[in-house]
């Protein structure tokens, strides 16, 4: 019996350390009980507070592992994984970039569309829905719709939300307004097909008379005066699996709405297919302290932290 009990603690010695280093904290390889969540957000651009998509993630991810017990989600930083074994097993993988600065080459499109073919949820945020017109083919697979240029558009404007649909990820959320760059006119799948639009509002007439270009307006945009458009969308594949679209996001306050911030969670838990609370993922409004942790570059030098508490205080009027 001794010797049998020698033998176990000798496999369980040589097999803990593979178990602690397979994939990066806060996962517990061995058996964890919550579900993946894995965020990959591509390089800081646009300044101090714009295209932040580090602190977004990482925002994000540490409220669902406070307040989510089926989910744990850790954030990838420094580019595209050279090894995506890391993201086998994931139930969701949210991704924020530039463009196609993060995902790169066909071979890395590949390898995430044989991840999304086994089950995987995926989001993709902002500027990361413009992938530019050779891979818009993966996002129309995988998420319902993306940002296809001469057609859609990305001006800045106060967005008022003032009904949302019944769906999971609108639990909890309350219409609300925010000032971001919200890109519309996507380029969705046929007649909208497993696609449901999650917030739609519409856009001032001044974003439909900007010249011409690609991004900047076009000939169907500017007949469409006075009409609703979709910024954020689920999808579901026909396979049974998730995807999420959210133009929003060009700056990182947009995420200290408390409305817009538990619609982005309750959408995620969405896509990993965790149940989400009734009254959506709880989440206290940010401190200014938590809202400018993990921003990168220089601040701006009249930038003060009573200024990022306006800003919250801005988003969130008493009602």
């Amino acid at each position: 019996m001794a010797r049998g009990l020698t033998s176990r603690f000798v496999l369980v010695a040589m097999i803990l350390p593979l178990c602690l280093t397979v994939l990066p904290r806060p996962w517990n390889a061995c058996g964890a009980a919550g579900k993946k969540v894995i965020f990959i957000p591509g390089r800081q651009s646009h300044g101090w507070s714009g295209h932040a998509y580090t602190a977004d993630c990482k925002l994000l991810a540490r409220i669902l592992n406070e307040n989510v017990t089926g989910i744990e989600a850790a954030v990838i930083e420094g580019g595209w994984p050279k090894d995506t074994s890391v993201l086998d097993g994931a139930a969701a993988i949210v991704i924020g970039c530039d463009g196609n600065s993060l995902i790169g080459s066909e071979s890395n499109w590949k390898a995430l569309d044989a991840i999304a073919s086994k089950g995987t949820g995926l989001a993709f945020l902002h500027y990361s829905l413009d992938p530019g017109k050779r891979y818009g083919k993966y996002l129309l697979d995988w998420i319902g719709g993306y940002y296809e240029q001469h057609w859609s558009v990305n001006p800045s404007w106060r967005a008022e939300f003032r009904s949302l649909p019944n769906h999971s990820i609108t639990r909890g959320v309350r219409p609300f307004a925010a000032h971001d760059e919200w890109y519309y006119h996507m380029r969705f799948r046929d007649q909208m097909k497993g696609v449901t639009p999650i917030l739609t509002a519409v856009p001032p007439d001044s974003t439909r008379k900007r010249p011409d270009g690609p991004h900047s307006n076009n000939p169907t945009v500017r007949a469409r005066m006075g009409m609703p458009e979709h910024v954020a969308w689920a999808y579901e594949r026909p396979d049974g699996s998730r995807g999420f679209g959210c133009t929003g996001g060009h700056t990182h306050w947009v995420y200290a709405q408390n409305d817009f911030r538990k619609l982005m969670l309750n959408a995620i838990c969405w896509i990993a297919k965790v149940d989400v609370p009734a009254e959506g993922v709880p989440t206290r409004t940010p401190t200014a302290v938590e809202m400018e942790a993990n921003l990168e570059g220089d601040r701006p030098g009249n930038w003060t932290i009573e200024r990022t508490k306006r800003v919250i205080e801005d988003l969130n009027p008493v009602k």
